[in-house]
């Protein structure tokens, strides 16, 4: 049994041994965060905001922020774990039991590592408003813009679907008046086939953004053709004369390279050989390069859409070795089964360049002219010419015309325009 005087000790002493532990609990505090002190830092990382608990009938029309920004207190050895642990950190927006309307929502900060205090957080509220989500079904409104190339017409537009559902806050659905798209067609010749963005427009043709399309985009097909009586052709420059010596003709070109023409009878127009020429253009004597305009020549009854002369370029410079191979025979490769291939013009007239020994042994066997049908279908194209050539560094300096018509048609053997033999002449 503990006497009396043991308990009369403990007594008069228990100040003294409160004393002694809480020093004790000091001293032991003290040695710890002298080892491991505490710092006060800036998170960093920025902080994800992460929404819980929305009502999924509702939807927010507020712009919120991407993530938040954090000041936290921990000692040194929990900071270098939070610096280097992904999601150690969580940033949470409840709206769970929150209705239609305006809110301020706290920020909640969950660390998933401590001893960790949070000390600030930026923004620590964040205002926001919520609406009804709702979802209205529109007819897409296709606006063809501009006018397509004189000569042409339009089918009638198609498009992959009809209709689009859009979906988003009550209130920016009732302003929406109509889905629509816009086509430009400004110039064109051929076929159209693009896909096109859709978007939601209110009554003073606004777009309204905010609103969720499906789909997004819609797939439209319209038809170009050429009207009866206009046909396109290409331009093929007559030259009379050779420039004068110790010169040489460079290059010829003509734009537009392709002119339409029209009749009031579409039989003239479709006699024509795919190409009209220009008046002569004289070049006997020239040293020096010219840009002029020229006029057609132009059967009785057929007319120029637009202007009715084209401009001309010609290059004309000091021999460095330069050889014309006229009315060379343009062949056709690429051309698919079952069809026929009608080329008109049948020949060119090209001119090369390139050391002199190589083109006093280039003959017109060493070159040939072709067009590729590679992937064409039954109808009239205009392609562009090119040259092939056997010896290296003897280069196409141009081809007159450069644009060749070939009408393509079903069944029979190839055809091709009769030629005349192809003949070399230095310059």
């Amino acid at each position: 049994m503990i006497k009396a005087d043991t308990f009369k000790w403990l007594f008069r002493n228990l100040s003294a041994l409160g004393l002694a532990l809480v020093l004790a609990i000091a001293v032991w505090i003290s040695a710890v965060t002298g080892a491991d002190p505490d710092e006060v830092r800036p998170y960093p990382r920025a902080v994800p905001l992460e929404i819980v608990g929305q009502d999924p009938g509702l939807v927010i029309i507020s712009t919120l922020p991407d993530s938040i920004s954090l000041t936290l207190r921990a000692p040194h050895s929990v900071w270098d774990k939070l610096s280097t642990t992904d999601n150690a950190v969580r940033a949470v927006l409840d709206l769970a039991g929150l209705s239609a309307g305006e809110h301020n929502v706290d920020v909640q900060v969950q660390v998933r590592m401590g001893p960790v205090r949070v000390i600030s957080v930026s923004p620590q509220s964040i205002s926001l408003n919520m609406q009804p989500l709702a979802a209205k079904t529109f007819t897409i409104d296709l606006s063809i813009r501009g006018e397509v190339a004189i000569g042409f017409q339009t089918g009638t537009p198609e498009m992959g679907v009809t209709q689009v559902m859009v979906s988003g806050p009550a209130s920016l659905i009732a302003q929406v008046k109509h889905v629509g798209t816009d086509l430009s067609i400004a110039g064109l010749r051929q076929d159209v086939q693009t896909s096109l963005p859709l978007r939601a427009l209110d009554e003073n043709g606004t777009n309204i953004t905010g609103l969720t399309l499906n789909p997004e985009n819609v797939q439209v097909h319209l038809p170009i053709t050429q009207q009866g009586g206009y046909r396109d052709i290409a331009v093929k420059v007559v030259v009379h004369g050779q420039v004068a010596g110790g010169y040489r003709l460079t290059n010829i070109s003509v734009f537009p390279p392709i002119l339409t023409v029209y009749s009031k009878e579409p039989l003239l127009v479709n006699e024509l050989p795919g190409y009209v020429e220009t008046e002569p253009l004289n070049l006997d004597g020239s040293s020096e390069g010219t840009d002029t305009h020229l006029g057609l020549k132009l059967p009785e009854g057929i007319s120029v859409v637009g202007d009715q002369t084209v401009q001309v370029q010609v290059g004309i410079a000091a021999i460095e070795g330069s050889l014309s191979l006229n009315n060379m025979k343009v062949e056709v490769i690429g051309l698919a089964d079952g069809l026929n291939a009608l080329v008109s013009p049948g020949t060119v007239d090209v001119i090369l360049t390139g050391p002199l020994p190589l083109l006093d042994k280039l003959s017109a066997g060493d070159v040939k002219i072709v067009v590729d049908l590679t992937g064409l279908r039954a109808g009239t194209h205009q392609l562009t010419a090119q040259a092939k050539i056997i010896i290296n560094d003897v280069q196409v300096q141009s081809i007159n015309p450069a644009t060749i018509e070939v009408t393509l048609s079903l069944n029979g053997k190839p055809t091709v325009t009769p030629t005349m033999t192809p003949t070399a002449i230095p310059d």
